[in-house]
Formats: structure tokens, sequence, C-alpha cells
């Protein structure tokens, strides 16, 4: 037997309009947060004046992304399951899940900042570090991932999972929480402690911590109110829990994976042009990452609804919720990506004052943010897939995205036109990703409009 809360009115009886809006608001706020803090980093640490450090920054961000992929594999697998298991009225099975997640995600991670820190002169190399950016970039995976990792992935993972019953508002204030108190910290840790590089992995390292521990007192506290729950007695991998939390959120940290693959593949190729290239790219994505961070934030700020609602076959309301989404996606990212484009040169300089990579970084993101409403479509789709429980789909369309056709591409169009033209694989490929997801969601939608 279901218990009306106020949440549960917001997946069911008001307005779909008001209602993704109301969950996609705060998602997509934090998730530019997220960002800007991400940005932060390379800005920060661009004014030191050294390309070098900025290029091991851009060389260290896909394995700290690494950290991305496991939050999205725990969190969005058991957001999924847990709004399902709401909306079929089964709270015990959301409790064991969220517990799942929560402390298979944390002992990953530690795993993972071991590995980093054992392999590191294994690793560093293979990402594109030389003898000019292998200390600065060692020095910050040690702070962000041996140190950091447990934190990091604990932050966006619970962010995910308080999402999943409604208080979107609480767990963007957590990413945003964390997001802030980076971009206060960096400039102290960086100048005011003269620490550069190494100052701005600290100052992230905290600002996670601080954000992870928020939420695990926001779960605490709602007790009485939120099904989650931090009690490793709730730990169970019964009841098809691993399974289903694995696959449906297998296919977002596979983008991650791919994502790391591709900016490693791209990096590795810049990097026989020069460091300023490898800058200039680095710089160009984390300003792309803002429409990014804005379909990703619509579309995952949506699962929840979508989720609940499919389980009490509300197959109408799901419909709706769907249609609102997407024309906000793309309304969104279309002007994003014209504001992107046509500010390119002077937000590249704003991060680092060289004259190479600025050339390299303004028409690098030209090129990228273009991909904006084609990512839009992309990601939207591949929740919907994920809010039902689908598995394959979503899992084609992430490697698809990232790894499977751009990395090819890359090296096409590095033989064909060198640098300049390496990063017209990043359109080419979401492209070819929105074409085949569209092909794939219009039998489910005509299925739903039959039900």
């Amino acid at each position: 037997m279901k218990t009306k809360t106020d949440k549960t009115e917001l997946f069911e009886t008001t307005p779909v309009t008001r209602a993704v809006i109301a969950l996609v608001v705060p998602t997509v706020i934090s998730q530019i947060i997220t960002v800007i803090y991400n940005m932060a980093d390379t800005f920060f640490v661009g004014q030191v004046g050294d390309p070098n450090q900025v290029a091991a920054a851009s060389l260290a961000m896909p394995l700290f992304l690494l950290t991305t992929g496991m939050a999205n594999l725990f969190g969005i697998g058991g957001a999924s399951l847990v709004s399902r298991s709401l909306g079929l009225g089964d709270t015990e099975k959301a409790r064991k899940t969220s517990a799942f997640c929560i402390w298979t995600a944390a002992a990953a991670a530690f795993v993972y900042g071991l590995v980093i820190l054992a392999f590191r002169r294994v690793i560093l190399p293979l990402i594109g570090t030389d003898t000019y950016t292998f200390a600065y970039c060692n020095s910050y995976l040690f702070w962000t991932l041996t140190v950091g990792a447990v934190p990091t992935v604990l932050n966006a993972a619970l962010a995910h999972l308080v999402r999943a019953e409604g208080y979107s508002g609480q767990a963007s204030f957590g990413v945003a929480l964390g997001g802030g108190l980076n971009i206060l910290l960096d400039p102290v840790f960086i100048f005011g402690f003269h620490m550069e590089i190494t100052g701005a992995a600290i100052a992230t390292m905290l600002s996670n911590l601080i954000a992870a521990l928020y939420f695990v007192v926001l779960i605490l506290g709602k007790r009485g109110k939120l099904h989650l729950s931090l009690n490793p007695r709730y730990y169970s991998v019964s009841d098809g829990i691993p399974k289903e939390v694995l696959l449906v959120g297998l296919p977002s940290c596979i983008m991650n994976l791919m994502g790391i693959f591709s900016n490693i593949t791209l990096n590795k190729l810049l990097v026989h042009y020069s460091n300023a290239a490898v800058a200039g790219i680095g710089i160009a994505k984390k300003i792309d990452m803002l429409a990014f961070a804005i379909a990703n934030g619509l579309s995952q700020g949506v699962i929840p609804l979508i989720g609940y609602n499919y389980s009490a076959k509300n197959i109408r309301r799901m419909r709706s919720a769907i249609k609102v989404t997407l024309i906000l996606s793309l309304a969104v990212t279309t002007v994003g990506a014209i504001l992107l484009f046509t500010c390119a040169n002077p937000l590249v300089r704003a991060f680092i004052n060289d004259a190479e990579t600025v050339r390299y970084g303004s028409m690098f993101q030209r090129i990228i943010c273009i991909t904006g409403p084609f990512t839009a479509i992309t990601t939207v789709i591949i929740s919907i897939f994920q809010s039902v429980g689908q598995k394959g789909k979503p899992l084609v369309l992430s490697m698809l995205r990232k790894g499977g056709l751009d990395v090819p591409f890359m090296f096409l169009l590095d033989s064909l036109a060198g640098a300049n033209a390496i990063a017209w694989a990043t359109p080419i490929a979401d492209c070819g990703a929105m074409l085949v997801g569209i092909l794939l969601f219009v039998p489910l939608w005509r299925k739903m409009g039959k039900e």
C-alpha cells in the first residue's frame, strides 16, 4: 500500500510541465555548478600562466572522470530501481537498493584510488604525460583520487539516490555546495598557499568530502521521510538488486568510460603537435561541458518521474513528461550552442592568456559546441530507456557517442588534415548516435501510444 506524500503527489497528480520543471531545474543548476567547479581548476591553474600545468590538468581529467562513471553506475542504476520500487509501493526494496549502492560504490572508489597510486608510473605515460607534465599530473591525481575518490563518488551517487525520491532541490543543493566550496578554495590553495596545481587538487578533494558529508546528514535527518538507508544491515545482493542496478547504470558508466577512452585518444594525438594544443582542447571541452551539463541535467532529472509512472502504468503521464523534456532540452541546448560558438575566443582567453593555446582552444570550441542539440536528444532517449529498465539500447547509444564513432574518425581526420580537423570527430559521432537513438526509440514510443 503506497503512502501519499508531497513527493508522490509530484509524481502522480502535479501538472506534467510543472512536475518536470520542479525535478529538472534543480538538477540542471547542480550540473551547471558542477561544470563550473570543474572548470574552476582549469581556470585558476591557467592564471598561473604555465601551459604545462593546464595540460597536466587536462591529461589527468579522464582518470578523474572515471569517478563520475562509478557514481553513475550505482547512482543512476540505483535511482532507477528505487523510483520503480516506490512506484510499486515496495519501500523495503528501495532501502536495500540504496544500501547496496552506497556501500558498493564506496568500496569500488577506495580500490580505484589505490590502483592509481600503485600503478601511476605505468598509467600516467599511457594517458600522454611527458617530462614536463608527469609531476604535475601525479600530484593532482594523488589528492583527487588516492585521497579523494571515495567522497567524490559518494557525493554524486548520493545525489542521484536522493533525487530518486523527489528531493531534487536537496540533491542539487548538495552538489552545488561542493561546487561552490571548490570555487572558493581554489584561489586560497593555488595562490594563497602557493601550491599551484596541487592546491587545485586539494581544494577539489575537500569540497567533495564536505558535500558527501552533507548527504549523509540529510539522509540521517530525514529517516522518517526518505526510504534510503546508510545502515549496512540493509545491504543485500538478493532479489535481483545487483543485476538491476548494474545493468541499468552500466550505459551511463560505459558512456563515461568511452568518454575517457575518447579523451585519452584525443590527447595522445594532439600531444604530438604541442602541449598548447592539449591545453586548448582541454579548455574547449571544459567550456562545452556547460551544454552537456544542461542536457544531462534535463534527462537525469526526469528519470524518477518516468520510472515511477512506468511502474504505476500511467503511460499517458509518462509520454507527456517525455515530450516536455525533449522540447526543453532542444530549446536550451540550441541557445547554449549559439552562445558558445559566438563567444569562443573571449571565453578561452579568460582561462589563459597564451596566444597558441587560445588559437587552438577557440577553434576546437567552435567545432565541438555545435553538438549540443544532438546530445540533448540522445541523452533524453538514454534516460528514457534507463527509466523503464531497458539495458541493451542505452548501452549501444552510450558506446556510439564516445569511442565507437569518434575515435575512428579522430585517426582518419588526423591523417587527412592534422590537428585542425581532429575535433570534428565529436559532432560526427554525436549526430550518428542521435540518429541511431531515434531509430531505437520510435518503436517504444509507438508501443506506449497503444498502451
